[in-house]
């Protein structure tokens, strides 16, 4: 059988082939042809050469992508996987002969920019960028943050400034069963938030061969439809279970005659693996980065010589993949194969990182919402703090069973709060939206697919409860901040672009913060420690307590902090000059580019961190939004062709292309496009 690309009229494509193989090499092709510059930015990521073209400013990353070991554990995790499911490895290996032949055929502008020209991927690039997408996805700096509130604020900082805090990415997702829908079948909905990329983090497709036919969300990359699939007679989505899987370790190490030995937790020292890497920088003298590895993990901070400004410290990193050489590629197949929600359960049962929450469903009624990946048993100690090396007691000891839950009135809901991850996570988002889909989903008995996009584009903020609380009780303010008193306590707390009350709430909400931040309680907090930058999102203080606000609000007592005095001031700062027009005219949508002359001011946005609507601005730092719904979907298991899909750009990576950003009007009210199936309604654009 020739194996067929076809369009839809969004540019999708929809691919035919007579066998899963020459399907993955297609799919290779195709991902190629309208992504070559994205995923050749990737490939350089997971490698750390990125900086060789992108300059200084991706150097950060470079050295941490080479010290973490990136491109060796994807290396090893091959290699293991050739071994273990030598079908799977070869399926990997047919889709990188697709990029290499698409990487060869479709030359992209960006490339001449830069003076670059495609390279070649190698059989475990897909799990080296699969790994480099998700390696900071647990938010295991947050651990550094802790560690600092800690030493100066006492052991409540971590209570007080849990949340989902800056570098995590969360999701909503929500399950209807059949009892509660208008077609008498389930429906799958939901929206993965992460950093907004142009092109897209996720590629909508559509895989055919005589084993399978699957619609879905590829990750540009990566072979299969690993997050967000339906194959007509199951379908399945997923959610961050804000797992807690990595661990940092002190380390005590010293130079020797013959290398670098570290201390370990049986009083002996040891010799780690150290070599020196070379990167390359544009425009710049290259730079030597010292590659030290322990028994525990891949040193990367620090050194025998300690931080930067001289801090006698070591941190090493211990993951998954590094110590089980599985990233969890296997489970890619048997998705694809699925046909109940039996076998997506036992798919997820090969899932390795990141960790997630799953649900699924099927047209027979079966139902299934677990958790998946591999999360390591340890101490307590290990999940919240760094723990030192040198003493025992901090080792793995195999590893955690998944939970599993139910539906409650025939809902399920994920939106990273606590829930059944529970047990594997230490910080959850708040509950409010979760909580908010579930009074939705409680307002009506009966749903369609198509009722869907309501709960994607709700915009009320819970979370703005406790700062109304402070203002309710504020008195002897001047006219025009008891002005601003009297529109926020009558607001009706939605995030709505258009809104001139939501852009008020937000011009206080971040003076309050930046008041806050600039408390003499916090002071010790402000100059972080010479960590590598790439963690340094994870240690400004101002982005900390804007994401954190509402607990350092209700807390019983705050190191001695005036709230009420704060408040105050921050309404009176905001009465005192110009006010805000609306919601929509600061928060605007920022996405990220490998290649920018300019900062691109996108379109204005609804929504907010806490709302349904998850566009995250960072209270006190910018209403801007850099991240959001990176996608949305609607599952029918009904009629697989009335599932709904959209993305906030286009199906094309290609500037210039009538599909580079034609879903974005849609993407930006909550219009969805139709998923085809139907092959007599696809455009043919060439046979391979």
């Amino acid at each position: 059988m020739i194996t067929e690309i076809y369009r839809d009229a969004w540019g999708i494509p929809h691919l035919r082939a007579g066998s899963a193989r020459a399907l993955a090499r297609a799919q290779g092709l195709v991902t190629a042809r309208d992504r070559a510059w994205q995923l050749e930015v990737e490939r350089h990521r997971a490698q750390g050469t990125s900086a060789a073209f992108l300059g200084s400013e991706a150097l950060a990353w470079d050295r941490f992508a080479r010290r973490v070991r990136l491109d060796d554990t994807a290396g090893r995790c091959f290699t293991a996987l050739e071994r273990r499911d030598p079908e799977t490895a070869d399926w990997v290996r047919a889709y990188v002969d697709g990029v290499n032949e698409g990487l060869e055929r479709t030359p992209a502008p960006e490339f001449a920019r830069v003076g670059l020209a495609p390279g070649r991927w190698e059989p475990w690039t897909p799990l080296a960028v699969w790994l480099a997408t998700h390696i900071l996805f647990a938010g295991f700096p947050a651990k550094l943050w802790r560690e600092q509130a800690v030493r100066h604020l006492g052991a409540d900082a971590v209570r007080l400034f849990a949340t989902d805090g800056p570098g995590t990415s969360g999701s909503n997702g929500w399950l209807v069963s059949r009892e509660r829908t208008t077609t008498g079948a389930a429906v799958i909905a939901g929206d993965p938030h992460r950093f907004i990329e142009d092109p897209g983090v996720y590629q909508q497709i559509h895989l055919s061969c005589p084993e399978f036919d699957v619609v879905g969300l590829a990750v540009p990359g990566i072979p299969g439809i690993a997050h967000f699939g339906h194959t007509g007679t199951v379908a399945w989505a997923i959610t961050n279970a804000m797992a807690d899987y990595q661990d940092l370790y002190r380390e005590r190490l010293r130079r020797t005659g013959a290398g670098v030995e570290a201390l370990g937790p049986d009083g002996v020292w040891r010799r780690a693996a150290r070599h020196t890497e070379t990167v390359e920088v544009a425009g710049e003298e290259p730079v030597e980065v010292e590659v030290i590895e322990t028994d525990r993990g891949p040193v990367i901070a620090g050194g025998p010589e300690g931080l930067d400004d001289g801090t006698p410290l070591a941190l090493s990193l211990r993951y998954p993949p590094r110590v089980t050489e599985d990233l969890g590629f296997g489970a890619l197949l048997p998705l694809l194969r699925a046909r109940r929600v039996a076998d997506v359960d036992h798919a997820f049962d090969l899932w390795a990182e990141p960790v997630n929450v799953v649900q699924a469903a099927d047209t027979e009624g079966g139902l299934l919402h677990r958790v998946a990946g591999r999360v390591p048993l340890r101490s307590d100690a290990n999940r919240t703090r760094l723990v030192p090396a040198w003493e025992p007691g901090h080792d793995w000891r195999g590893w955690h069973d998944m939970p599993r839950a139910g539906l409650a009135d025939g809902i399920a809901v994920m939106a990273n709060q606590r829930g059944p991850a529970t047990p594997l996570g230490v910080e959850f988002a708040p509950s409010h939206r979760a909580d908010r889909i579930t009074a939705l989903l409680t307002e009506k008995d009966r749903w369609s697919p198509a009722d869907m996009p309501v709960i994607h584009m709700d915009t009320r903020l819970a979370s703005a409860a406790p700062l109304s609380d402070h203002l309710e009780a504020l008195d002897g303010l001047t006219p025009a901040a008891a002005a601003i008193r009297d529109v926020l306590l009558r607001w009706d707390r939605h995030m709505d672009a258009d809104s001139t009350d939501a852009a008020v709430y937000a011009a206080v909400r971040s003076a309050v913060v930046r008041r806050l931040a600039a408390h003499p309680a916090f002071a010790a907090l402000t100059a972080p420690p010479a960590y590598p930058e790439v963690f340094l999102p994870w240690l400004n203080l101002v982005p900390r307590i804007g994401f954190a606000l509402e607990h350092l609000l209700r807390a019983e007592d705050l190191y001695g902090i005036d709230r009420a005095e704060i408040v105050r001031a921050a309404v009176e700062e905001v009465a005192s000059g110009d006010l805000p027009a609306t919601w929509g005219d600061t928060h605007r949508l920022f996405a990220w580019r490998a290649l920018t002359d300019t900062p691109d001011e996108g379109p204005g946005l609804s929504g907010d961190h806490d709302c349904v609507l998850c566009t995250s601005a960072v209270p006190g730092w910018t209403d801007m939004s850099a991240r959001g719904p990176a996608a949305r979907y609607v599952w029918d298991l009904a009629r697989r062709e009335d599932s709904l899909w959209v993305v906030p750009f286009g199906a094309s990576g290609v500037p210039g292309s009538p599909h580079h950003r034609d879903q974005l009007p849609l993407w930006l009210k909550g219009d969805l496009v139709p998923v085809v199936t139907d092959w007599t309604l696809l455009k043919k654009e060439t046979d391979v």
